[in-house]
């Protein structure tokens, strides 16, 4: 007897890797991609109209905020589980898209064999991550993680984060407005917000701390 076919959807602002990752999964005989994305708003869309088991979801999408995305589908899927495949290795971005609705976490830089493993934990019930990752969370939850780098950045809001980390990418507030849709009085409020909260008094300074936050967590 054949087992069931799992549908996963893919979304990632990047094609190569839509494409990549689409190969791998249709390698395995119960793994049926159903559709892709590079943006929240299509793959919500795409998703709601034909609800699939799985979603593969970035974090760092052109248009959004994965975590927002991560939060829609959880809302209004809840039957769809989810797990993030990303560019960063930190439990600070893990334990926030476990918060936000995924059950899983992988990095981009971890084998293949690692997602086709995350997906058959997470359809098991399953929560998935690294040995290391699931390590430093527990450790984070027990107050036992060292913190002083990343504390005051902790205390911004998903949002918050986003457009931070596109400050720290170099994008200006017109440009990251653009690419999340929203108006730049939108993005300076959040940039005041932001400052605020870090207490940080210009916007020069804020762009500094951004670029000195992003550099320390790029993979090396």
């Amino acid at each position: 007897m054949n087992p069931p076919l799992t549908r996963i959807f893919i979304v990632d602002d990047h094609p190569l890797v839509r494409e990549w990752l689409a190969a791998l999964l249709r390698q395995q005989p119960d793994f049926v991609v159903c559709g892709q994305a590079e943006d929240a708003a299509d793959a919500l869309a795409a998703m709601i109209a034909q609800p699939p088991d799985l979603a593969i979801v970035d974090l760092s999408l052109k248009s959004s905020s994965g975590y927002d995305l991560i939060k829609d589908i959880a809302e209004h899927l809840p039957g769809t589980q989810i797990i993030v495949l990303s560019m960063h290795e930190e439990a600070f971005y893990a334990e926030r898209a476990l918060r936000a609705g995924a059950r899983g976490y992988v990095t981009k830089r971890e084998s293949t064999d690692r997602i086709v493993e995350a997906i058959r934990a997470v359809r098991k019930g399953e929560l998935y991550g690294s040995a290391s990752l699931l390590a430093q969370l527990a450790e984070r939850m027990l107050g036992r993680a060292p913190s002083p780098s990343i504390d005051r950045v902790e205390v911004l809001s998903d949002r918050e984060i986003d457009v931070f980390s596109r400050l720290g990418e170099g994008q200006t507030t017109r440009q990251i407005a653009d690419e999340l849709r929203v108006s730049i009085k939108t993005i300076q409020a959040y940039c005041a917000r932001i400052k605020s909260k870090l207490g940080i008094a210009s916007g020069a300074e804020l762009v500094r701390e951004a670029v000195r936050w992003s550099e320390r967590r790029r993979p090396r």
